[in-house]
């Protein structure tokens, strides 16, 4: 019994890096912006997955395992920077930190 083909994968890769863009530029809360950047990179991930299986290359899979390591740094720095303007203003609303500016 076949799986999947590559079409399908890409097509749920498409759906979820659609979900994230318009997480990013219709979201005003600095969470779920990095939450919806998370979504568009694990899109990516699952591409090169689906590329590597299907081509027989193992290198898309550990280009996606680096690209994971590289999504936690990210993840890690963006949180930082939320609990840094949670400290600093009222809300996580990208819209009321106008002191952002310069």
């Amino acid at each position: 019994m076949m799986g999947p083909g590559l079409s399908a994968y890409l097509l749920v890769a498409a759906a979820m890096f659609g979900v994230g863009l318009y997480g990013v530029l219709s979201r005003r809360n600095l969470v779920a912006i990095v939450v919806s950047v998370e979504l568009m990179a694990n899109a990516a991930n699952l591409n090169l997955v689906a590329f590597s299986r299907f081509g027989g290359h193992p290198w898309g899979q550990a280009l996606a395992l680096f690209g994971l390591a590289l999504t936690v740094a990210e993840v890690v720095v963006g949180l930082a920077l939320v609990v840094l303007a949670a400290r600093s203003h009222t809300s996580l609303d990208v819209d009321a930190m106008s002191s952002l500016k310069g």
